[in-house]
C-alpha cells in the first residue's frame, strides 16, 4: 500500500504478540499525556481509526489477526491494550523528563520502605540517589516505581546495606485524641487495640521501618504531641 500522507508529526504506539506486530498512529503530545495518565480518554490521540502492521507504510492488520490477538476488533479497545502493554515511541525530551520523574519516585519509594539493617534507620534520599548512580540502574520510563523498586533494591545491595524491615510501634493516647486518630492508626497497620474505661487507646502499629519519621510527624500533629509511642524490638 502507499504510505499515509501527512504523518511527519506523528509517532507510533506498538504492541507485539506471538510474533505479530500491531501499531496505531498517534499524536506525539496527546499520546504522551494519555500514556502517563494525564489524559483519560483516547479522544484526539489516535490519528487513524485503524490497526496497522506497519503504520508508516499504511499496511493494515487483518481483522482476523486483530481479533485473535485482542479478542475484539474495536479500534479503541485494541488501542487501550497497545498503550497499556506496548511501547510508545515518545520523543527524546519526553523520555528524559519521564525517566527523571520516575527516578525521583523510585528514590521516594525506597526511602519510605527500606532501611539500613545495621542501624534500622532509613537511608536518606541523597544516599539512595548516589547508590543508584553508582549501580547504573536502568529506569523504565513507563513501569510504576512500585514495580521497579524491589529489583533496584537488589542492585543497590552491591553498593549500600539495605533491607525491608517493619517497625512495630506501641501507641497510647487519651480519649480526646483516640477517635480522631483511629483512621490514621488503621492506615499504619494498627493491631492489638485495647480501650481503657476512660476511653484511652493502647495499640501497636506495624509498618515499613522507613516510614517511622513520617509516622511520628503525623501522630504528633494529630495529637498535639501528646501521644506516647515506643519502638518495640
Amino acid at each position: 500500500m502507499s504510505e499515509l500522507s501527512g504523518i511527519e508529526n506523528t509517532i507510533v504506539a506498538r504492541y507485539e504478540k506471538a510474533g505479530e506486530k500491531f501499531e496505531v498512529l498517534v499524536d506525539p503530545k496527546t499520546s504522551y499525556e494519555y500514556k502517563i495518565g494525564v489524559r483519560k480518554t483516547l479522544e484526539n490521540v489516535l490519528l487513524a481509526d485503524e490497526i496497522f502492521v506497519d503504520a508508516r507504510k499504511g499496511e493494515r492488520a487483518s481483522a482476523a489477526a486483530v481479533k485473535k490477538a485482542f479478542g475484539t476488533n474495536d479500534v479503541y479497545e485494541v488501542a487501550k491494550k497497545i498503550f497499556a502493554d506496548g511501547e510508545l515511541q515518545i520523543t527524546t525530551d519526553q523520555r528524559r523528563k519521564l525517566t527523571e520523574e520516575k527516578r525521583a519516585r523510585i528514590v521516594a519509594v525506597i526511602a519510605r520502605t527500606a532501611v539500613d539493617p545495621r542501624t534500622h534507620a532509613p537511608h536518606p534520599p541523597q544516599r539512595i540517589e548516589k547508590a543508584m548512580a553508582e549501580a547504573r540502574v536502568h529506569i523504565d520510563a513507563f513501569k510504576s516505581a512500585e514495580e521497579q523498586a524491589p529489583k533496584i533494591m537488589e542492585e543497590l545491595r552491591e553498593i549500600i546495606p539495605i533491607s525491608i524491615e517493619n517497625a512495630r510501634i506501641a501507641v497510647k493516647m487519651s480519649a480526646e485524641h483516640a477517635a480522631r486518630a483511629y483512621g490514621f492508626l488503621k492506615e499504619y497497620g494498627m493491631q492489638r487495640e485495647e480501650w481503657a474505661n476512660d476511653g484511652s487507646l493502647l495499640c501497636v502499629c506495624e509498618f515499613p521501618a522507613g516510614l517511622q519519621g513520617e509516622f511520628s510527624e503525623k501522630i504528633n500533629k494529630l495529637t498535639a504531641g501528646q501521644a506516647q509511642t515506643k519502638l518495640l524490638r
